[in-house]
């Protein structure tokens, strides 16, 4: 049997200090959700890269929105685009996992608000609070994980219908269920503990201009060890809706 199709959105490139190795996100991901198990397909929407029609796929691939320097507020023509289509993917009921800018984005795409986080820029590790047991992306991380945080925009206001899995001190929608096979989670959990680092040390000017210690942020990492095991269990549910394993 063939190997289902993952569709990576890529939506930015990581900061440099992180890509000292070459490697970016759809590296990173790849990593986590099982280099064996898909076909990996990279579409860089900031680029330009155009994704394929929705209603033109002969398949049902799974999608991952990565992170971005960019912000969904800003409304930029390639990110509108991309929203566009993943409202369409939604509406196929395409598995779909938005991580970030990917989480926002989604949002924005199937009506919800983003702007700037009321609490200020969050980086480094957090505790996310999972809310559904049931749930069967986030179920097994019930009741709270250690996940990784780079951000300054979040989801304002959920779309109509979504619902709300997964909270932080610092973001009341930090992860989100929008139906259809759909989540969107605003840690990485493809970060680990040395890109976490390195994305702190990028960003050391702006976090100290707005009161925070980058040290104490990089003291207090952790090695982020729910994030590979939530790759894999989105991995899991994607390879079982294309029938490649059972969930």
């Amino acid at each position: 049997m063939p190997k289902p199709e993952l569709i990576i959105v890529k939506t930015g490139r990581a900061v440099a200090e992180a890509r000292g190795d070459g490697r970016d996100f759809e590296h990173w991901f790849a990593d986590g959700l099982g280099r064996d198990l898909f076909d990996y397909r990279t579409v860089s929407v900031d680029q330009g890269e155009v994704l394929p029609p929705v209603d033109s796929l002969d398949h049902a691939p799974a999608v991952l929105v990565t992170g971005s320097p960019a912000m969904v507020s800003d409304r930029l023509d390639w990110s509108e685009n991309a929203a566009a289509w993943l409202a369409a993917a939604h509406n196929a009921s395409l598995p779909i996992l938005g991580v970030c800018y990917g989480h926002q984005l989604l949002a924005h795409a199937l009506g919800g608000r983003v702007g700037p986080n009321p609490a200020g820029r969050r980086m480094g590790s957090v505790t996310v609070e999972f809310s559904d047991p049931d749930d069967p992306l986030t179920g097994p991380f019930v009741p709270a994980s250690s996940f990784n945080v780079s951000h300054v925009e979040v989801v304002l206001e959920p779309p109509a219908g979504a619902r709300v899995i997964g909270t932080a001190a610092h973001d009341a929608f930090h992860a989100l269920y929008f139906g259809n096979l759909a989540w969107g989670v605003q840690f990485h959990p493809e970060f680990d503990r040395d890109i976490m680092k390195s994305y702190i040390q990028a960003r050391s000017g702006p976090l100290e201009a707005e009161g925070q210690d980058p040290s104490a942020l990089i003291g207090a990492l952790d090695a982020n060890p729910n994030g590979r095991p939530f790759l894999a269990r989105f991995a899991e549910l994607a390879r079982a809706v294309a029938g490649a394993d059972p969930a």
